[in-house]
Protein backbone atom coordinates (compact mmCIF):
# COMPACT_ATOMS: atom_id res chain seq x y z
CA UNK A 1 0.00 0.00 0.00
CA UNK A 2 1.16 3.31 -0.79
CA UNK A 3 2.47 6.20 1.59
CA UNK A 4 0.24 9.35 1.43
CA UNK A 5 2.72 12.18 0.13
CA UNK A 6 4.59 13.97 2.82
CA UNK A 7 2.42 17.48 2.24
CA UNK A 8 -0.80 15.44 2.98
CA UNK A 9 -0.02 13.50 5.66
CA UNK A 10 1.42 17.51 7.58
CA UNK A 11 -2.02 18.62 6.24
CA UNK A 12 -3.81 15.64 7.64
CA UNK A 13 -2.05 15.81 11.13
CA UNK A 14 -2.79 19.51 11.46
CA UNK A 15 -6.76 18.84 10.70
CA UNK A 16 -6.44 16.11 13.38
CA UNK A 17 -4.82 18.06 15.60
CA UNK A 18 -7.28 21.19 15.34
CA UNK A 19 -10.12 18.48 15.52
CA UNK A 20 -8.82 17.80 18.81
CA UNK A 21 -9.18 21.36 20.19
CA UNK A 22 -12.54 22.06 18.22
CA UNK A 23 -13.76 19.00 20.78
CA UNK A 24 -12.41 20.84 23.46
CA UNK A 25 -14.15 24.18 22.46
CA UNK A 26 -17.41 22.71 22.31
CA UNK A 27 -17.23 20.89 25.84
CA UNK A 28 -16.80 24.37 27.63
CA UNK A 29 -20.64 24.93 29.36
CA UNK A 30 -21.11 28.30 28.52
CA UNK A 31 -20.02 29.94 25.12
CA UNK A 32 -19.31 33.77 24.66
CA UNK A 33 -18.72 35.11 21.20
CA UNK A 34 -14.91 34.53 22.11
CA UNK A 35 -16.07 30.73 22.02
CA UNK A 36 -18.03 30.91 19.27
CA UNK A 37 -15.35 32.91 17.05
CA UNK A 38 -12.82 29.99 18.29
CA UNK A 39 -14.86 27.23 16.91
CA UNK A 40 -15.50 29.11 13.97
CA UNK A 41 -12.31 29.48 13.27
CA UNK A 42 -11.85 25.82 14.05
CA UNK A 43 -14.49 25.22 11.66
CA UNK A 44 -12.53 26.99 8.47
CA UNK A 45 -8.99 25.82 9.39
CA UNK A 46 -10.57 22.54 9.03
CA UNK A 47 -12.15 23.34 5.84
CA UNK A 48 -8.21 24.93 4.80
CA UNK A 49 -6.99 21.22 5.06
CA UNK A 50 -9.47 19.52 3.26
CA UNK A 51 -9.12 22.40 0.41
CA UNK A 52 -5.05 21.65 0.62
CA UNK A 53 -5.36 18.22 0.86
CA UNK A 54 -7.68 18.23 -2.61
CA UNK A 55 -5.23 20.81 -4.40
CA UNK A 56 -2.19 18.27 -3.86
CA UNK A 57 -4.33 15.14 -4.55
CA UNK A 58 -5.27 16.61 -7.64
CA UNK A 59 -1.22 17.87 -8.26
CA UNK A 60 -0.55 14.00 -7.46
CA UNK A 61 -2.74 13.20 -10.52
CA UNK A 62 -1.40 15.91 -12.63
CA UNK A 63 -3.99 17.92 -12.80
CA UNK A 64 -3.84 21.64 -12.00
CA UNK A 65 -6.38 22.81 -9.29
CA UNK A 66 -8.52 25.72 -10.08
CA UNK A 67 -7.35 29.30 -9.96
CA UNK A 68 -10.49 31.04 -11.09
CA UNK A 69 -12.55 33.45 -8.70
CA UNK A 70 -14.56 30.36 -8.32
CA UNK A 71 -12.02 28.39 -7.61
CA UNK A 72 -12.80 26.82 -4.02
CA UNK A 73 -16.36 25.84 -5.89
CA UNK A 74 -14.38 24.79 -9.00
CA UNK A 75 -12.15 22.15 -6.60
CA UNK A 76 -14.76 20.29 -5.35
CA UNK A 77 -16.26 20.03 -8.74
CA UNK A 78 -12.48 18.74 -10.44
CA UNK A 79 -12.39 16.53 -7.15
CA UNK A 80 -15.08 14.60 -8.10
CA UNK A 81 -14.56 14.50 -11.82
CA UNK A 82 -11.08 13.70 -10.93
CA UNK A 83 -12.62 10.69 -8.59
CA UNK A 84 -10.89 11.63 -5.36
CA UNK A 85 -14.30 12.15 -3.68
CA UNK A 86 -17.90 11.29 -4.29
CA UNK A 87 -20.38 14.02 -5.24
CA UNK A 88 -22.41 12.80 -2.07
CA UNK A 89 -19.81 13.99 -0.23
CA UNK A 90 -18.95 17.25 -2.28
CA UNK A 91 -22.28 18.10 -1.69
CA UNK A 92 -21.48 17.84 2.34
CA UNK A 93 -18.34 19.99 2.13
CA UNK A 94 -20.12 22.39 0.06
CA UNK A 95 -21.35 23.28 3.78
CA UNK A 96 -18.04 23.96 4.76
CA UNK A 97 -17.19 25.67 2.02
CA UNK A 98 -19.87 28.09 2.67
CA UNK A 99 -19.10 28.82 6.26
CA UNK A 100 -15.79 29.58 5.56
CA UNK A 101 -16.66 32.04 2.59
CA UNK A 102 -18.72 33.46 5.64
CA UNK A 103 -16.34 33.02 7.75
CA UNK A 104 -13.99 34.79 6.24
CA UNK A 105 -16.02 38.04 4.76
CA UNK A 106 -18.13 38.28 8.24
CA UNK A 107 -17.75 39.25 11.40
CA UNK A 108 -17.62 36.51 14.61
CA UNK A 109 -20.41 38.65 16.52
CA UNK A 110 -22.17 37.31 13.66
CA UNK A 111 -22.29 33.71 14.52
CA UNK A 112 -24.96 31.79 16.45
CA UNK A 113 -24.30 28.94 18.16
CA UNK A 114 -27.08 26.54 16.41
CA UNK A 115 -25.54 26.56 12.74
CA UNK A 116 -21.56 26.08 14.47
CA UNK A 117 -23.08 23.17 16.39
CA UNK A 118 -24.64 21.84 13.40
CA UNK A 119 -21.62 21.71 11.25
CA UNK A 120 -19.04 20.81 14.33
CA UNK A 121 -21.54 18.42 15.51
CA UNK A 122 -21.09 16.77 11.61
CA UNK A 123 -17.45 17.61 11.17
CA UNK A 124 -15.37 14.40 12.43
CA UNK A 125 -17.71 11.96 10.70
CA UNK A 126 -17.14 14.22 7.49
CA UNK A 127 -13.35 14.54 7.97
CA UNK A 128 -13.36 10.67 8.46
CA UNK A 129 -15.18 9.80 5.10
CA UNK A 130 -13.20 12.42 3.57
CA UNK A 131 -9.56 11.26 4.58
CA UNK A 132 -11.00 7.63 3.60
CA UNK A 133 -11.82 8.71 0.15
CA UNK A 134 -8.47 10.60 -0.67
CA UNK A 135 -6.49 7.12 0.39
CA UNK A 136 -9.04 5.31 -1.44
CA UNK A 137 -8.05 7.52 -4.29
CA UNK A 138 -4.44 7.58 -3.76
CA UNK A 139 -4.15 4.22 -3.29
CA UNK A 140 -2.88 4.66 0.11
Amino acid sequence: MAELPRAIRAERQNVETTLDILREALGRPQRSVVELTAIGGFLQNVYNGIENILKQALRQRGIQPPRSDAWHKELLEHSVKAGLIPSDLADELYDYMSFRHFFIHGYGIMLTEPPLQDLASRLPAVWARFITEIERALGA
